[in-house]
């Protein structure tokens, strides 16, 4: 008779149902699509509705958290606090953000940009008949980077663009690419190629990895070609790695990579007990955060020194009930504080997707998490600007800031200060 010590039912971040118990001491973790039961049925979909049963009578429930070495999942706040639990007017950063809204009497995808406490909000696209989406700040915080969608129908096409921080001058970088990212040095744009030339909103829907360069504007392979179906990537701040969701490609069915920058080598961080998708890493390179299910972020201390990244003491960090979803999860500057998109189960996660009562959240690192949108207008992708303005920074902040002229250049920045 087979004995189950704890288990998790749940959906992973392509909507696929997942399964993950444990056998003695060994844990197991499998995928099923939902078109499984109405295919199947017979002894296999008896076996899978055995091992539900199972999963069910077992300590935590099929409903219940897995608990792991490092923390516990049931121990985490699912619901968020009153704005004046944490202090957010003192967190010195601004966050850009994609809305769904009304724009010149035109519903569309704008990119926001506001404080930290979800004041002084501005639109920096403005662009009634476009829709810009996936917002990401370059690491000295003077533009961002952000897909739009253009035309509808069969002719949409979704392209990669950089604009300044304040939304002027913007730059097309390329056609049919998706999910950009900077480099640390921030004059470069790794971004993946669409997987077909049809229009897709499913996010690994994707083909090569290339890295432009602002500069010159000439556009790089990576090194490695055999790169498919991965998405939500990031390039670490020592510029020697790549972290990156894989769905269905180059042999993992769901699953967090780590693959050099500059060479072929990839690594499956599930190794180190890193489930799930959309990771994000720290500036200081030793913080990483990702969602492992459609309810729960988690955090860990991941070591790139090696030849192979490793990852340890792992705990969740916080979560959400089982009616809604927490995703998009964005480690703050100073390392102190997370941005999260938060709303109801039907909201859809991909780039494109509609989100209807979905909002940005922050919570500081002991899990404690509060609103700071409230509209609910599809707010999502919270991405942070590495800089504060010296109106919110405190004198610090203010002295730490390096060099001089770079600051006082900076378009956030309060010239009469």
């Amino acid at each position: 008779m087979l004995v189950l010590f704890g288990g998790l039912i749940g959906y992973n971040c392509s909507g696929e149902i997942v399964i993950i118990f444990r056998l003695g001491d060994m844990k197991y973790r499998c995928t099923v699509d939902k078109g499984f039961f109405s295919r199947t049925g017979g002894k296999t979909g008896v076996l899978f509705l055995l091992i539900l049963a199972l999963c069910e009578g077992a300590p935590g429930g099929a409903y219940g958290s897995m608990r792991e070495k490092g923390g516990q999942a049931g121990d985490i706040s699912r619901v968020p606090s009153p704005r004046n639990t944490l202090n957010l007017q003192d967190i010195p950063f601004k966050i850009v953000y994609e809305t769904y809204r009304r724009t010149e009497g035109q519903y569309n995808w704008e990119l926001f940009m506001m404080n930290a406490d979800g004041s002084d909000k501005v639109n920096l696209t403005n662009t009634p008949g476009l829709d810009e989406m996936y917002a990401h700040v370059s690491p000295d915080a003077t533009k961002i980077s952000f897909v739009v969608d253009e035309g509808s129908g069969r002719n949409k096409i979704r392209s990669v663009y950089y604009m300044n921080i304040d939304g002027s001058e913007r730059v097309k970088v390329a056609r049919n690419a998706r999910q950009p990212c900077w480099g640390p040095d921030s004059k470069r744009i790794a971004y993946l190629k669409g997987e077909y030339e049809r229009y897709s909103t499913r996010e690994y829907a994707t083909s090569d990895l290339l890295i432009y360069d602002i500069e010159s504007g000439k556009h790089k392979e990576h090194p490695n070609t055999k790169l498919e179906h991965i998405y939500a990537i990031c390039w670490t701040p020592d510029a020697k790695w790549f972290l990156a969701a894989v769905q269905g490609g180059m042999g993992y069915s769901d699953t967090i990579l780590a693959f050099e920058a500059d060479g072929t080598k990839v690594f499956d961080l599930g190794k180190w007990g890193v489930e799930g998708c959309r990771p994000d890493i720290g500036l200081d390179g030793s913080t990483l955060v990702w969602g492992e299910t459609d309810w729960e972020l988690r955090l860990g201390r991941i070591d790139l020194s090696g030849p192979e990244p490793r990852v340890d003491d792992l705990k969740y960090i916080l979560g959400c009930v089982r009616a809604a979803k927490v995703y998009h999860v964005d480690l703050s500057p100073d390392g102190k504080y997370l941005a999260f998109s938060y709303g109801p189960e039907e909201g859809g996660q991909q780039v494109g997707g509609k989100a209807k009562g979905w909002n940005i959240c922050i919570a500081d690192m002991n899990g404690v998490w509060v609103k700071i949108t409230t509209d609910g207008n599809h707010n999502k992708e919270p991405d942070w600007v590495p800089i504060p303005s010296t109106s919110r920074a405190t004198a610090e902040e203010k002295t730490q800031k390096s060099p001089l002229e770079k600051i006082l250049s900076h378009p956030l920045i309060d010239k009469k200060n």
